[in-house]
């Protein structure tokens, strides 16, 4: 379902009641919205209409007939800010001709007609067998775990390594263009990392960060890395605090990852693990949401 200025109004008029700051309403509508997400100054303005004592979150009546935004002028508008930045966001036309997001939305899809696309590589073509252990995989962990309401979730850590460059090109949602029906799709030429790189291995848990453990010399990950340094380092953190808490181990089916030597590692420690289905990276906490805040950071 679309939402509309008045579905995000009331979730204003939520975060304002529970509290929440008017950055931290922003961040958590962006965070879930993205660029069609109300501007901050749209929050900010009606984070003072409810301070001035306003419950209503309907449009006040106003004197006269109301103008549609949804017209010629409005469209041809939209259409030239799109052919000069195809990577123009929701905000930024909303903030460039004064129109809601739910107008613009009505005009980029009803009468524009156009979408947003990135050209992606695509590492494997999962089979109908493949799909299937990712959906199983996951239905059995939310029953295992009680949708995340289990005390056991306090005894999972997951972990996982990456290359850290000094700078990292944009990502593909940032390099996303809007098209119109009839145009190809487009190309953009490839801007390699820098030389300068880190292998770490990251974990972390319910509670936060546990360990980083970096791979020096510029080597790559292996068994006897993995089970004579990077987890021993891992596990001493957790039992720095917790001496006989129980270890649920959460990583991908990487090589290093399971290999007869760090199999027997983890059983001689008791250390279970909670499996993964294969070619799976957005179901890796690491991947989908650590490492990406990480290398945005040193984007330029």
């Amino acid at each position: 379902m679309e939402l509309n200025r008045e579905h995000f109004r009331a979730i204003i008029f939520h975060n304002f009641r529970r509290g929440l700051s008017r950055q931290e309403c922003f961040d958590e509508l962006n965070s879930l919205y993205s660029d069609k997400a109300p501007s901050y100054s749209t929050v900010k303005n009606w984070y003072n209409e409810f301070n001035r004592g306003r419950c209503s979150i309907q449009d006040e009546s106003r004197a006269g007939r109301p103008k549609s935004v949804v017209v010629p002028e409005k469209i041809n508008a939209v259409r030239e800010l799109i052919k000069q930045d195809r990577h123009v966001t929701y905000r930024e036309i909303e903030a460039s001709l004064d129109i809601s997001m739910t107008s613009i939305n009505k005009i980029l899809h009803e009468h524009l007609s156009v979408k947003k696309i990135c050209s992606r590589w695509i590492p494997h073509n999962l089979t109908n067998a493949q799909k299937k252990a990712r959906v199983d995989w996951c239905k059995e962990m939310l029953e295992k775990y009680i949708q995340g309401t289990s005390k056991a979730v306090y005894n999972i850590y997951t972990g996982d390594e990456s290359w850290i460059y000094a700078y990292e090109p944009e990502t593909k949602q940032q390099s996303t263009v809007w098209v119109f029906q009839d145009e190809a799709k487009p190309t953009k030429v490839v801007r390699g990392r820098s030389t300068s790189k880190q292998m770490i291995a990251c974990f972390f848990g319910i509670n936060g960060h546990v360990a980083t453990v970096a791979l020096e010399q510029r080597r790559t990950v292996n068994s006897e890395w993995y089970t004579t340094i990077c987890l021993p380092e891992v596990i001493g953190e957790i039992r720095k605090k917790q001496k006989n808490r129980r270890i649920i181990l959460h990583h991908d089916n990487a090589s290093s990852h399971t290999s007869t030597q760090t199999k027997a590692f983890l059983t001689e420690r008791k250390i279970e693990l909670m499996g993964h289905p294969p070619y799976s990276p957005d179901l890796a906490p690491n991947d989908f949401f650590l490492f990406p805040h990480i290398k945005n950071k040193l984007r330029g």
